[in-house]
């Protein structure tokens, strides 16, 4: 099962595309980049860190 790539950012309403830098929790919570280091890489939503969502791969 693969992640969840939400297009925008859960605090802000950010548009993500996927090629994007987004970070995610174990729960899949998204976050634009700016949001993270605000949060300081910690989810507001369960306490789990935030971690740098990977890209997908450009075809």
């Amino acid at each position: 099962m693969g992640l969840e790539m939400r297009t925008q950012c859960e605090k802000c309403s950010e548009p993500l595309a996927s090629q994007s830098a987004a970070y995610i929790c174990v729960h899949e919570c998204t976050f634009c980049e700016p949001c993270t280091k605000e949060m300081v890489n910690v989810c507001p939503n369960c306490g789990g860190e935030l971690v740098k969502r990977p890209r997908p791969r450009v075809h």
